[in-house]
């Protein structure tokens, strides 16, 4: 199971691919940085691939099982990735400046780490699945939907040409996926508790606010387009967190450092490994500068 939170996990999630073991996929920056790569690696190796993300794992149950990326065989329309909000959906604009790193971690659903709740604050966390699920799924940005679900039941969608829309259901639970992709293809009880649906009587959706969550729509831009650029959000939006993080960057100015750090390097394409860390030493530095910037006054 890779797991590594962040950049921290890349070496090693290739290092299995290429060495053609079963790969448990939990940390999503492996694809945002390498995708291309990782995924050719588990091609070559013949190794199977199982998204470990609640979200992926929930739109791989609802793909055909013989799904080989072609939407059009497979009758596929789109994906839908839900999203819970976070912790600040309803919270007024102008208070998002004085936000705590205690407030951000504090997700109402889930239990997680300080970097991973951060990024389901401001919704980077689903940019990085859009962009993970570009390449589990081979799904162009188009095909890839996200919808604010504050409940976390429903974990994600496959809408199918004909209407039909399939979807997977459960209590925001980890061990869901985690058993789901240990026993695959068969069944096993996690001792999760069940869901009872005439309990939690309403299930909402909505589409999310880009104004308020702009790191989802800087997600979309990276994915669109390409080459060193989702190495660059991923390498910027950690620099950003981890100033946050530490009391030097507001919430509201993640975004801001991320945008302007995109802005700044120029595109270009990742072949090698050694591509992929230099774009990510260079986002490091350049966001580096633009936290030293923005950084709140002592």
């Amino acid at each position: 199971m890779a797991a590594i939170v962040g950049s921290a996990g890349l070496r090693s999630t290739l290092a299995a691919a290429y060495a053609g073991k079963q790969l448990l996929l939990a940390n999503k920056e492996a694809l945002v940085m390498a995708g291309g790569l990782l995924m050719d690696a588990v091609k070559a190796s013949g190794t199977m691939l199982l998204p470990i993300d609640s979200e992926h794992n929930a739109i791989f149950q609802a793909l055909p099982r013989d799904f080989d990326g072609s939407f059009p065989r497979a009758g596929v329309k789109r994906l839908w990735l839900t999203a819970s909000g976070g912790p600040f959906l309803r919270t007024a604009r102008e208070m998002l400046d004085q936000v705590t790193p205690e407030q951000a971690c504090a997700h109402p659903n889930w239990v997680m780490g300080r970097k991973i709740s951060v990024d389901s604050a401001t919704l980077m966390n689903k940019g990085l699945e859009v962009i993970e699920a570009s390449f589990l799924f081979k799904a162009n940005p188009a095909q890839i939907e996200v919808v604010i679900h504050p409940q976390s039941i429903v974990h994600s969608l496959v809408e199918y040409i004909d209407g039909s829309v399939l979807a997977q259901l459960g209590n925001p639970d980890m061990r869901t996926p985690i058993a789901h992709a240990l026993a695959y293809p068969e069944r096993i009880d996690p001792g999760v508790q069940s869901l009872d649906l005439c309990a939690i009587g309403l299930l909402q959706f909505e589409r999310p606010d880009l104004e308020r969550f702009p790191c989802l729509r800087l997600a979309y831009r990276a994915l669109e387009a390409g080459g060193n650029a989702p190495i660059v959000l991923n390498a910027a939006n950690e620099v950003a967190v981890s100033g946050f993080l530490s009391g030097r960057l507001a919430f509201a100015r993640i975004a801001a450092v991320v945008e302007e750090v995109l802005a700044r390097i120029t595109s270009d394409r990742v072949r090698t490994l050694e591509d992929v860390l230099a774009a990510d030493a260079q986002a490091r530095a350049q966001a580096a500068q633009q936290l030293g910037a923005m950084a709140i006054s002592p």
